[in-house]
Order: C-alpha cells, then structure tokens, then sequence
C-alpha cells in the first residue's frame, strides 16, 4: 500500500474517532439529555447505561484515534451504530404539546440520525477489515501486516 493510502486511512480514523470521543466525553460530563433519551426509548438504568455508552464511545474512538485493536473495536463499533439507530433514532418521536409540524421536524432529523449510523457502521466494518494503515499503534505492535 502506498504512503498515500497509509495517509488517507489516517485521516479517515481521525474523522471516523472524533465524534465517538467527543460524543462520549459529552455523556460522561453531562449525561442527563442522554439518559432521558434512553429513558424515554423504555429500557431501565438510564444513568447507569448513559455512563455504560459514553465510556464505550470515548475509549473506541481513541482506540480508532490510535489504530488501537482496530478490527475488535471495528467491528463493535458497527455494531453499536446500527444497534442505537434502530433503537433511538428510527423510531417515530412524539413531543406531547408540540406542533404537528415541530414534530414532524424532529422526526425528519432523527432519520437522517438512523442514516448516518448505518453509514458510520459501513465506514467501521470497512476499517475492521482493512486495518488501521501503517500509523497505527497496531502496526507498530505487529498487529496489523502493513503491504
């Protein structure tokens, strides 16, 4: 692989861990929007499972950050895309006392939600089975055979 692709897979990590960090810093710094979305999708110890994802979040996107156990982390971060888009982001929202149109709004927002998780797991089955590139705490390690 040339050190242009090595390059690209760089930069696309640190795209790809920017928003798990920055999403799991934000739950564990401030968790009671999420845990009242987690509450209002009907499962139990929303706290608890707030804390539980943006620890989850923030250590994966450091470890895709560094090219860290990129298929393992890869492969659960796919996973868990699709797994908070079906459960949060697909279902229909219905704020009691908006209006039609208000939730109508929302509604919309939370699909392009759903779709960009299953997009983010695509990008994330992709890594896991590519490999981190040559800039990678994996390759460094022998992790990773690098072309």
């Amino acid at each position: 692989m040339s050190n242009t692709n090595n390059i690209i897979i760089l930069v696309a990590r640190i795209l790809l861990a920017f928003m798990f960090i920055f999403a799991g810093f934000g739950k564990l710094t401030d968790p009671a929007g999420t845990a009242g979305m987690i509450a209002g999708a009907g499962m139990p110890a929303a706290t608890l499972l707030t804390y539980l994802a943006g620890t989850f979040e923030f250590v994966t996107g450091v470890c895709v950050l560094l090219g860290f156990q990129i298929r393992i982390v890869g492969w659960l971060l796919a996973l868990f895309c699709v797994f908070t888009g079906v459960v949060f982001h697909l279902p229909t929202v219905n704020v009691p006392d908006f209006p039609a149109a208000a939730n109508g709004w929302i509604n919309g927002l939370n699909f392009v939600n759903f779709l960009k998780n299953v997009t983010l797991a695509g990008a994330y089955v992709m890594l896991a089975t590519n490999g981190p590139g040559v800039y990678s705490l994996d390759a460094r390690r022998g992790a990773y055979a690098a072309a």
